[in-house]
């Protein structure tokens, strides 16, 4: 059997777990809002709409923050039209997914959802096709406490209470020519910095998200993201990027590596980002909100010309499969081991829509298989996160070259140690061997693996427990040494703890 090692040493750590790391995302597509989190008459229901057997879903799954409306649908977006009366809320052509907008859930529902859900608002606001004042409008809805136009308006609408939204994103995606009131890096970055001030202006709390590339492979990456933060770096907190990766034309072994990429795009906005501050002499570090990332066959997608207006379509309704379970795993331990600079992550999205969460109008909902990682990181990942440098077998791949069967990661909280592993190999186990000897005195309270023989299977909401994490023996701890074995292509959560004397 093949062997790696690492070593865990409290000394040597990377920052503390931002919980914003454990974030989703909620866009008015496909079936994500309507029949997704939102259904009236469902038999599960609440008094508001609300299926309950999702709401149980995203608690059970540890979400901490939930970016909304979009997403591209965002650039289109009048965010007056989801507000008021519902009888009174106009129905438009949503220009992004080709779908009809009936607006019935808007800005007050949604946080009237995530207040039931226990997480934590994250606004987008449209600079794709609207503006400086209309963004800062919807600032003073949401978060001024009273006495003005907006804030009354909200007051009247049944929500004395200012919802003091802290998180927003400053547009969607803006580099892309897919884009409603696509633009180039200068005017976005002059508009950008301009509605950064206005919405300030409003509300000074508030944390403000630029748009970042894409993806890495976009033509512009790079120079996109210095000439937006020449324009933005006093005013924003944030850079954002997005990647979703597939497995291409059979080729396994990258797709399992494709946490690299994930990695080298996080240290190249990080230069970037730095870069831009020491020309500017501005000793302020930008932050990263990685606020869409997944797993996403967008292969498979026929593109926005070919979509029908329907009211619910189902729109990119990935059902995954063991293999992207362990591949989520890896992006998860990668966003983990930058926690010093990135401060909010959102796996895109939170139901169908390329989900962890699958459902059903008027049926069931389950756990797809990436809802395991997730949730197992959500729950552990707690205090500091450790510096570790795992010393694994590598093998060769199409697309990144030579890559490490093990990638890892570790937190401590207290007397909790948390492993964090993921064995790429795909025919034989792996060895591991962890020093402790920084860290004396800890047993091995769990060992939880999420591997199975047959990589490609799936849940489903008439099959949802096909593919379920289990608790395995083996790991121990002898002399300050973790010994465990990791099954061929598995995601694994090695829980450690302090003997109590």
């Amino acid at each position: 059997m093949k062997k790696a090692q690492l070593t865990l040493d409290p000394n040597f750590g990377i920052g503390e777990v931002d919980r914003r790391l454990f974030g989703s995302f909620v866009e008015h597509m496909g079936r994500c809002v309507y029949t997704g989190i939102y259904e009236p008459g469902h038999p599960t229901a609440d008094e508001d709409g609300f299926r309950g057997d999702v709401l149980d879903l995203v608690r059970e799954l540890g979400v901490s923050v939930v970016r909304y409306p979009g997403g591209n649908f965002v650039s289109g977006y009048r965010w007056e039209d989801g507000v008021g009366p519902r009888s009174e809320r106009p129905t438009r052509l949503d220009l992004a997914w080709r779908s009809t907008e009936t607006n019935e859930v808007g800005v007050n529902e949604f946080v009237d959802w995530t207040r039931k859900a226990g997480v934590e608002p994250m606004m987008a606001v449209n600079l794709g096709t609207r503006g400086v004042r209309e963004a800062a409008d919807l600032v003073e809805y949401c978060n001024f406490p009273g006495g003005t136009y907006w804030s009354d308006l909200r007051i009247k609408h049944g929500h004395e209470r200012a919802h003091d939204i802290s998180l927003w994103c400053l547009g969607n995606e803006m580099d892309g020519p897919w884009q409603t009131g696509h633009k180039t890096a200068e005017q976005y970055g002059r508009l950008a910095a301009e509605a950064a001030k206005a919405m300030r202006q409003v509300d000074p709390r508030i944390k403000l998200v630029a748009c970042g590339s894409s993806n890495s492979g976009m033509p512009t990456f790079g120079a996109w993201e210095a000439t937006v933060l020449e324009h933005t770096y006093e005013h924003v907190d944030y850079i954002s990027l997005h990647a979703y990766y597939e497995e291409i034309d059979g080729d396994l072994g990258s797709f399992l590596a494709c946490a690299v990429d994930m990695d080298q795009f996080i240290d190249a906005v990080v230069a970037t980002c730095d870069h831009v501050g020491a020309t500017l002499r501005n000793r302020k570090k930008i932050l990263l909100s990685f606020d869409e990332w997944n797993v996403w066959y967008a292969k498979r997608f026929a593109g926005h010309e070919n979509l029908e207006a329907a009211r619910t379509p189902r729109l990119i309704e990935d059902n995954y499969h063991v293999t992207d379970a362990v591949v989520v795993g890896s992006l998860l331990i990668t966003l983990l081991r930058h926690a010093d600079r990135v401060g909010v992550a959102c796996q895109a999205q939170l139901a169908n829509v390329i989900a962890p969460i699958l459902t059903e109008p008027d049926g069931g909902a389950c756990r797809q298989t990436i809802f395991f990682p997730f949730a197992h990181a959500a729950r552990y990942a707690r205090g500091r996160v450790l510096r570790v440098e795992p010393s694994s077998p590598h093998y060769d791949t199409a697309r990144f070259g030579d890559v490490p069967l093990l990638t890892a990661v570790a937190t401590q909280d207290g007397d909790d140690v948390t492993v964090f592993a993921v064995n790429r190999c795909t025919n034989e186990p792996l060895g591991l061997t962890a020093s402790l000897r920084a860290l004396p005195g800890h047993e091995v309270v769990e060992h939880l693996t999420l591997a199975e023989a047959d990589r490609s299977l799936t849940n489903t909401v008439e099959q949802p427990d096909r593919v379920r994490p289990r608790t395995v023996p083996g790991a121990s701890v002898v002399d300050d040494e973790l010994t465990a074995e990791l099954p061929a292509l598995s995601w694994n959560v090695i829980r450690l703890r302090r003997r109590r004397p």
